[in-house]
C-alpha cells in the first residue's frame, strides 16, 4: 500500500510538472516528532542586533501534545506561497520578514504531497497577515488546545483569530505549557528547513511580482473601460487594439513602481559592494 501511495504521489508530480501547475510539496523534508524528536536549544528570543528592526519579526510554535508527538508526518509552513519549514512537536522558530501583507498558509503533507494549484489535500490555515516595522508576532499551532485568550488587535472573523494556527499575544505565548516550553527546530539530514533567517529581501522581490501583475491586469481592464467610451483610437484593419486617446493612469503607476523596484536594487548593490570590501564606489 505504501509503495502504491508513493506511486501515485510521484506521478502526480510528474504530471504536474510536465502540465505546469503549481505544486505544493515537502518530500523529504515533513519527518514528524514520533519519527525525529526536535532536539534543539531551549527556546529564548534571539537578540535584537540579530535582526533588523526595520522588518518585523515572527515566532512560529507548536507546543508539547500527545498527538503532535505520535505524528509521522508534520505539516509545512508557507509564507507569500513558498515553502520554509515542517513544524514538528515541542518545537518553535522564526522568521525575519517586511512589513506589510505577509500571506500565511499551512499545509499537511501525505507522503510529501500536499496540493496542487489551488487544490490541498489538508489546508490547514490560510490568511494574510499584516506585519509592522520593528514588531514582534507568535504564530501558535495546536491541533489539541486553544489560547486562553483571542489576540485583541484581531478582528473575530479573521482566519488567525480561530482554528490550529493562531496569533497569541507575547503574554500568552510566554505562558505555561507554550513557547517557553519548546525547543529550537534544528534543519537537519532528516528534516531539512530553511527557517530563522531574513527572508525580507525575497518578500520585496515577491511583492514587486505581484504589484506588476496586478497593475497589468488593471491596465487591461483600463483599456476595455477606454474602448466601450470610445477613448481608444485604432484603424478598421487592426485587429488587436489601438492607442488610447489619453496617458492611462495604470501606466503611470506601472513606472513609478519600476522605478522603485530599480532603486531598490541599485540599493542592493551599493550594500553588497560595501559588505564585500572591494572598495567600489558609485560615484
Amino acid at each position: 500500500m505504501t509503495i502504491r501511495l508513493t506511486k501515485i504521489a510521484v506521478g502526480a508530480l510528474l504530471l504536474s510538472s510536465l502540465s505546469g501547475c503549481v505544486i505544493y510539496q515537502s518530500i523529504g523534508k515533513s519527518t514528524g516528532g514520533f519519527l525525529h524528536p526536535v532536539s534543539g536549544p531551549d527556546f529564548v528570543h534571539i537578540d535584537n542586533d540579530d535582526w533588523d528592526s526595520g522588518n518585523a519579526l515572527i515566532y512560529f510554535y507548536r507546543a508539547h501534545s500527545q498527538w503532535a508527538s505520535e505524528e509521522i508526518e508534520s505539516p509545512s509552513v508557507y509564507i507569500d506561497d513558498r515553502h520554509y519549514f515542517n513544524i514538528r512537536n515541542n518545537s518553535f522558530t522564526w522568521m525575519e520578514v517586511k512589513p506589510g501583507e505577509r500571506y500565511i498558509a499551512m499545509r499537511r503533507p501525505l507522503m510529501g504531497l500536499e496540493g496542487m494549484n489551488d487544490f490541498s489535500l489538508s489546508l490547514i490555515a490560510d490568511a494574510t497577515l499584516t506585519v509592522d516595522a520593528g514588531q514582534v508576532y507568535y504564530l501558535r499551532y495546536s491541533e489539541v488546545s486553544t489560547p486562553e485568550s483571542p489576540h485583541p488587535d484581531l478582528d473575530p472573523e479573521h482566519p488567525l483569530a480561530s482554528g490550529d494556527l493562531q496569533l497569541v499575544t507575547r503574554d500568552s505565548a510566554m505562558g505555561p505549557g507554550e513557547i517557553v516550553t519548546t525547543q529550537f527546530l534544528n534543519s537537519d539530514l532528516l528534516a531539512p528547513n530553511h527557517a530563522a533567517t531574513s527572508i525580507a529581501v525575497v518578500n520585496e522581490d515577491d511583492d514587486y511580482e505581484r504589484d506588476m501583475e496586478r497593475l497589468t491586469e488593471a491596465r487591461e481592464e483600463e483599456l476595455e473601460r477606454l474602448e466601450t467610451d470610445g477613448l481608444v483610437n485604432a484603424p478598421w484593419y487592426w485587429p488587436f487594439g489601438g492607442e488610447p486617446q489619453q496617458p492611462l493612469e495604470t501606466d503611470a503607476k506601472i513606472k513609478a513602481r519600476e522605478r522603485a523596484y530599480a532603486k531598490l536594487e541599485r540599493e542592493r548593490e551599493v550594500q553588497a559592494a560595501r559588505e564585500a570590501g572591494d572598495g567600489w564606489w558609485p560615484f
